[in-house]
């Protein structure tokens, strides 16, 4: 990478360079966001809020996955870039009932809301402890 990139790399970029260790899936339609609600009756699933521009969220994200420990349950993790996808992130708050916040991690399963938290109230831990529970 030049010099130049480090300078004119889009937030979007910058993000992708963020996002490692987790097996994420992107979160970038309403429609998608019908079929992980509904496919949250056979597994759970996780969703992270990120927004590009905030210090405070790269933070978090970051302290996400480094805690983040690979385990034999079976779910699902959904990035949502919520700068460039707000209409998706307006959508969560408006079908799952959960105010919006950024960061945000919602845990999902059987169509409920499990688990919301926000900023330094995000724990990989926690979530996974949850997650372990409901299988």
């Amino acid at each position: 990478m030049g010099i130049f990139d480090k300078f004119f790399k889009s937030q979007r970029d910058i993000a992708k360079d963020e996002i490692t260790g987790i097996p994420w899936d992107s979160l970038e339609s309403v429609n998608q966001l019908d079929n992980v609600i509904r496919n949250s009756r056979l597994k759970p699933k996780v969703i992270f809020k990120h927004s590009t521009r905030c210090g405070i969220s790269r933070m978090v994200l970051k302290n996400f996955e480094n805690n983040y420990v690979k385990n034999d349950v079976d779910v699902s993790y959904y990035y949502l870039d919520l700068l460039q996808f707000r209409e998706v992130s307006n959508a969560i708050a408006q079908k799952l009932n959960v105010v919006h916040q950024s960061p945000q991690v919602i845990v999902l399963y059987q169509e409920e809301v499990l688990h919301n938290e926000s900023h330094h109230g995000i724990d990989i831990k926690k979530v996974q402890e949850i997650v372990a529970n409901k299988k």
